[in-house]
């Protein structure tokens, strides 16, 4: 149909036709054959007064004589009477509703609207290259209805967002809670919220004049009660080689089974993949069976770090519980109060309701789940939030966690390293460096004075 006078569309202005032109609806030179995409673009179509019968708004075909029909036809060959239906759509899910005036005549003006989605839909998220379909897919089938090219191209988009495992939904999907974020707040853990690999190293001792002994000796034994728990409590001598990004990235493979009699120790898995001498019902790494009892072992990991999150001393016995008591006690002191510091900010930030605090670590999961308890950040951290980049880099977990909560809020990365400083500049994120206590606080005095 005829456009609005003056309208600029993608290939430019279309001319203004002048006063004395008849209002018929006809095709003008605004159709173009350098369309820079095949998206089905309408426009909204008005007539003045005329002795002929109004558009009926209750259809989207304008009806055209036969003379145009073929000036039409010679003039621009490529295009057909009924628009561009046989290329698919670009936008996957996009509706276009008519919108009818709630007084039409024959004198008044005829008005057809069109809604345009006011977001990209997932489809224009980069995705990896995989092609579902190589062949009778919508691109290759005009013959397909424009639901059904829609319908496929919105399940394969869903399929490839980056980083996600299919058909997993509860903690990498935007919440309503989470549309109401404004700001996110992505923070490293080792040497940015707890001290630990220093310790270990005794960097942290002759940085800051401390007796190495005691430092790495308590280093050692905080080591030690964490891989303790990841054995004992968060299978992890069969999710070591199984490691995953996030907790939810097996769930897929769940089929929902009541664990409550479960028995993992007899069930047959081996997540080493040395599972050849075993019987066949183990099933083959990778295999169906096997990604079920990998998924069940995920499960159980999140039901007891979110049972135990704010009351780690009860996983432990109690001569356990009073050592890991006094060893924290220990640190804080060998490191100047660095945790309790490094707190204030992260409970500022978690008391704010539009924002949020998220975790991504170099430690592997299971390990990092175990850190985080014993240090006591589960409160602060849910398991939805920690984020493990041993297998793809913080920087493809940034981009995960971009994904998860879009492109509209703030994020601001808080770290020591040089990984997650690259990743924030890759991504434009501000980065707020930690190298010692004066950086943590004037991290809270930002976060107070509302800088941040």
């Amino acid at each position: 149909g005829a456009l609005w006078p003056g309208m600029k569309p993608e290939s430019g202005l279309i001319q203004t036709p002048s006063t004395s032109q008849h209002s018929v609806l006809t095709c003008t030179t605004g159709l173009t054959t350098s369309q820079p995409s095949p998206a089905h673009y309408s426009y909204s179509i008005e007539a003045s007064t005329t002795n002929a019968s109004p558009v009926s708004t209750s259809s989207t075909v304008v009806n055209i004589s036969t003379s145009a029909v073929a000036s039409i036809s010679q003039e621009y060959p490529t295009y057909t009477i009924l628009g561009q239906s046989q290329y698919q759509t670009c936008y996957p899910s996009s509706g276009f509703g008519v919108v009818t005036p709630a007084d039409s005549n024959t004198e008044s003006t005829a008005l057809a609207t069109t809604t345009y989605p006011t977001e990209k839909p997932n489809a224009m998220v980069p995705t990896r290259p995989v092609q579902r379909h190589s062949s009778g897919d919508a691109s290759t089938s005009p013959s397909l209805s424009r639901a059904t090219a829609s319908k496929e191209l919105d399940e394969q988009a869903r399929k490839n967002i980056p980083g996600k495992n299919r058909g997993k939904r509860k903690a990498d999907t935007s919440s309503s809670q989470d549309s109401e974020l404004e700001r996110v707040f992505l923070w490293d853990l080792d040497e940015t919220i707890i001290i630990f690999h220093s310790l270990l190293t005794g960097s942290y001792a002759q940085k800051y004049g401390k007796d190495p002994t005691l430092v790495i000796g308590s280093g050692l034994s905080m080591e030690e009660m964490i891989f303790e728990v990841a054995d004992t409590h968060l299978f992890f001598n069969d999710l070591e080689e199984c490691d995953q990004v996030h907790i939810e990235d097996v769930a897929s493979d769940d089929n929902g089974q009541d664990l409550s009699n479960y028995n993992f120790s007899t069930d047959g898995f081996s997540g080493s993949g040395s599972n050849a001498n075993h019987s066949s019902s183990v099933g083959v790494q990778g295999g169906v069976d096997w990604m079920r009892k990998l998924a069940f072992r995920y499960r159980r990991v999140r039901e007891i770090y979110d049972k135990y999150k704010t009351n780690v001393g009860g996983l432990l016995s109690p001569q356990k519980r009073e050592a890991l008591q006094r060893l924290r006690t220990d640190i804080e002191v060998l490191t100047d109060s660095w945790l309790e510091t490094a707190l204030k900010s992260l409970l500022l930030i978690q008391s704010r309701k539009n924002c949020v605090n998220i975790l991504i670590t170099t430690t592997q999961l299971v390990p990092a789940l175990a850190k985080v308890l014993l240090y006591g950040l589960g409160e602060v951290f849910p398991i939805e939030n920690i984020y493990s980049a041993t297998k793809i880099g913080k920087e493809s977990c940034f981009e995960r966690i971009v994904s998860r909560f879009g492109k509209k809020v703030t994020y601001v990365v808080i770290g020591d390293g040089r990984d997650e400083e690259v990743a924030a500049k890759q991504h434009n994120m501000p980065f707020w460096r930690i190298t010692n206590h004066a950086d943590l606080v004037s991290l809270h005095q930002a976060l107070e004075l509302d800088f941040l």
